[in-house]
């Protein structure tokens, strides 16, 4: 019986609860994030000792105010074995570090894998062995429900990659429709796809869950281009006219990616949104916008880091273009490295409408130069600079080369 539509909203229930019961347990308000610093619930205890909300420390005040925390935060927290420990570790104040108050961090672990952390402040004199032990033992079922729930998520991934990689209308038909039961009464809604690219790994446990994303639906990997791979984000909307979710979705996935390559190949990486469509029909289609719009964005850096398809402009036609389509041999000469100059030079002065002026003072040379880097680019070339079809020619090529 497929509950996915379900699963993040039980699921939450089920983590407040728990976490509330370790509050009780230890006397003192305990947080839960998952593997990744992102804040999943926060339990309320009522104290009248010295653990009101002024004495939150920087660090933990952006962490339930934003729900997540920097990958800073994060590299100086696991420096103390966290992702490693089967017992509560204890962590000292670090004022340098905004760490005012020492933590207690519970490992939330399942069959031997780290699937989130419990934090709560350190307290004098603290909670005893025998607290933190019940404690540990609430974890436990913590973790089976992360990786309960990370299996429903892996369930939709496949759903959602199905659709996305079909070859044929019938293929793709079916894939919609499993997705659409899955999703029930949400199906037929406003949604947007969201690429991230490159995405740094294929590994399922690399992958943010959706449960951190509002608005998400699911999310997979797929393949991408000249990139190993590229990530796939399936989110709702409530106006077609407000893309703000699906942005902000965007940057923090850009910067998951971003954390992740730091310890693989690293590298430039960008996002693309696809326009808003009703229902689950066209995703095949707004998939295209968004991996087109990523593309741009990384070929065009002013466009992003993330991109709107409407907002690509020229690159709407060229990303649709097969990679040797774009490629006239009259404009390879231009394209050689010995020539980087003369290429960013003609691009420049296409982009200013043929505006010496403007293009001088953006190049930061003299008018005469540009006549004369103008007058070399007719010769490599044979492409005459008054004539408006060589001037597109010329002007579309540079674009696409950089795609």
């Amino acid at each position: 019986m497929r509950e996915n539509a379900r699963v993040t909203s039980e699921y939450r229930g089920d983590y407040q609860e728990l976490v509330d019961e370790i509050s009780e347990l230890l006397g003192a308000p305990a947080t839960l994030e998952n593997r990744d610093f992102e804040l999943i619930a926060f339990g309320a205890y009522d104290s009248e000792g010295d653990l009101d909300p002024s004495a939150l420390d920087p660090v933990r005040a952006r962490s339930i105010l934003t729900r997540r925390s920097t990958a800073a935060v994060r590299a100086w927290f696991e420096s103390f074995g966290i992702t490693r420990a089967t017992g509560p570790v204890r962590i000292p104040r670090t004022p340098e570090a905004g760490v005012h108050r020492g933590r207690i961090c519970l490992p939330v672990r399942h069959r031997g894998v780290v699937r989130g952390y419990v934090w709560l402040l350190d307290y004098d004199p603290g909670p005893t062995e025998r607290q933190l032990a019940a404690a540990m033992e609430v974890t436990s079922r913590i973790g089976a429900l992360l990786a309960d729930e990370a299996q429903h998520g892996a369930d939709l991934t496949r759903e959602l990659r199905a659709v996305l990689t079909a070859e044929r209308d019938w293929q793709r038909d079916m894939a919609v429709a499993e997705l659409r039961t899955a999703l029930g009464s949400r199906a037929d809604g406003l949604h947007t796809v969201v690429c991230v690219a490159p995405w740094p790994s294929a590994d399922p446990d690399d992958a943010p869950s959706v449960r951190t994303i509002p608005g998400a639906t699911a999310l997979c990997t797929l393949p991408w281009g000249p990139a190993p791979l590229s990530l796939a984000l399936l989110l709702r909307l409530r106006s077609a006219d407000v893309l703000t979710p699906a942005t902000t979705a965007a940057s923090r996935l850009l910067e998951r990616a971003r954390t992740s390559g730091s310890r693989g190949s690293g590298g430039a990486v960008a996002a693309g949104v696809a326009v808003p469509r009703v229902g689950l029909a066209d995703l095949g289609a707004a998939w295209a916008e968004a991996s087109a719009s990523a593309r741009a964005a990384l070929a065009e850096p002013r466009l992003g880091p993330v991109a709107e398809w409407t907002s690509i402009g020229p690159f709407r036609l060229l990303t649709a273009l097969p990679p040797t389509a774009a490629h006239d041999p009259v404009v390879t000469p231009l394209l050689s490295p010995t020539h980087h100059e003369l290429a960013r030079t003609a691009e420049v002065y296409l982009d200013r409408a043929g505006q010496a002026g403007r293009t001088a003072a953006e190049l930061g040379i003299h008018r005469q130069t540009l006549y004369y880097r103008l007058s070399r680019i007719e010769q490599l070339t044979g492409l005459d600079l008054d004539d408006g079809e060589d001037r597109l020619l010329l002007h579309m090529a540079l674009k696409a080369h950089r795609l």
